[in-house]
């Protein structure tokens, strides 16, 4: 057999050329916006959307990430009077934000200290570098991926060869909306980890990728981990519920699994439904796979789901085989909360944003988005008429 001859690329315009003529044959980018600190910057070409073959978190898995959501916020309808003008004007602000950017970094930031991962840039600093990000991708839905690794150095073992850690995020657009259809799942057979990785954000992902391909082998969707003492755990890379033939609401113990943000904001919003008699009671216990599989309702949650209900376990229908009211409750509670923003949060931003628009309405928008302020809960980014600021607690671009 001929052997075929490898080709050597002589410069660096050569290879950006090859690397261009892939992404030059796709009708729309995936990835709008990346950032790297390896580079320093925010880059919007994908052909260099790339990180360092040495880096730690390749070829040692020595990393961590975490993922937020980007949402079409509220479209806000400003009166404005403006000085010599005899009418006030129409002005409109179009709002998008990172759902529960802070939960998901303190998530992020736990996480890398597990792994002994210094950040390069102290939680503040990485806040302001994702908000600037997702404004400069222009996305208006989709996730926010973002990376802390050892950096890169060597192929060594060790990352004492690293001259410093690494950040890297990147805007994925993507649709994604509100889930009614009912999946089955099964058991997975492959080993689950140990709470040590299990509770961290890491980049070991091959159990995950393993346990969601035996899934799909077998016709499922998805499977679900049992721990070693026989109680449910959780998803390839989702948390459970589910909800007892006596309305109770019951999610898995976080202290072998991840505590999942979305799963943890649920818990928050869920007692809305026992307030008005839906639900009976909402906690996080054990629960064994035999109480699980007799639950009259079982659901996945995630990010992007937010609430999956799951009809069949192991060939053995959840409940009646349908998608139950409740599920459904709730995840109505999560998906509006995501579209609008948390509650508190949400009136905060809207009263922000109104009461300051009059004041600065003729301020020019900045080249460079800029941050304003910051704060907690959902983060608010987008476009207007004219800028608009607002106070420590939301920000705006």
């Amino acid at each position: 057999m001929e052997e075929s001859k490898v080709h050597v690329f002589k410069s660096s315009s050569e290879l950006l050329e090859k690397l261009h003529q892939k992404w030059n044959s796709v009708d729309k980018v995936p990835y709008p916006a990346m950032y790297s600190s390896v580079y320093g910057g925010i880059i919007l070409d994908p052909a260099m959307m790339v990180i360092p073959i040495d880096d730690h978190m390749v070829h040692r898995g020595h990393g961590v990430f975490d993922t937020s959501i980007i949402l079409d916020g509220m479209k806000f309808h400003l009166d404005i009077k403006i000085p010599f003008h005899p009418k006030p004007q129409d002005f409109f602000y179009f709002g998008r934000y990172l759902y529960e950017l802070d939960g998901h970094l303190d998530r992020f930031l736990l996480s890398a200290s597990r792994a002994k991962i210094t950040s390069p840039f102290p939680k503040s600093t990485l806040y302001t570098i994702l908000v600037q990000l997702a404004a400069a991708s222009n996305c208006k839905k989709g996730t926010l991926r973002y990376w802390l690794s050892a950096g890169p150095g060597d192929f060594l073992l060790s990352s004492a060869g690293c001259p410093t850690s690494a950040f890297y995020a990147i805007v994925i657009d993507e649709e994604f909306s509100q889930c009614k259809e009912g999946v089955k799942v099964i058991t997975s057979t492959i080993p689950m980890k140990v709470p040590l990785f299990a509770t961290s954000k890491n980049v070991n992902y091959l159990p995950n990728v393993l346990s969601k391909l035996e899934a799909e082998e077998k016709g499922a969707f998805a499977s679900i981990w049992v721990d070693d003492e026989g109680y449910v755990a959780e998803g390839p890379n989702v948390n459970v519920g589910f909800v007892t033939h006596e309305n109770e609401l019951i999610l898995p113990f976080f202290d072998k699994i991840l505590s999942g943000c979305t799963a943890k904001r649920l818990l928050e919003l869920a007692p809305k439904l026992v307030e008005n008699g839906s639900l009976k009671s909402v906690k996080t216990a054990n629960i064994t796979v035999e109480e699980a599989k007799g639950a009259a309702e079982m659901m996945y949650i995630g990010s992007t789901l937010p609430v999956l209900p799951i009809i069949e376990w192991d060939g053995k229908a959840i409940g009646n085989g349908k998608v139950g009211d409740l599920t459904m409750a709730l995840s109505d509670l999560v998906w509006e909360d995501m579209v609008a923003g948390p509650e508190t949060h949400r009136g905060e931003h809207r009263n922000r944003v109104l009461a300051f628009g009059t004041r600065t309405a003729l301020e020019p928008e900045p080249p460079v988005p800029e941050p304003i302020g910051t704060g907690s809960g959902s983060h608010f980014f987008g476009t207007a008429n004219r800028r608009i600021p607002a106070k420590t607690g939301s920000t705006v671009f």
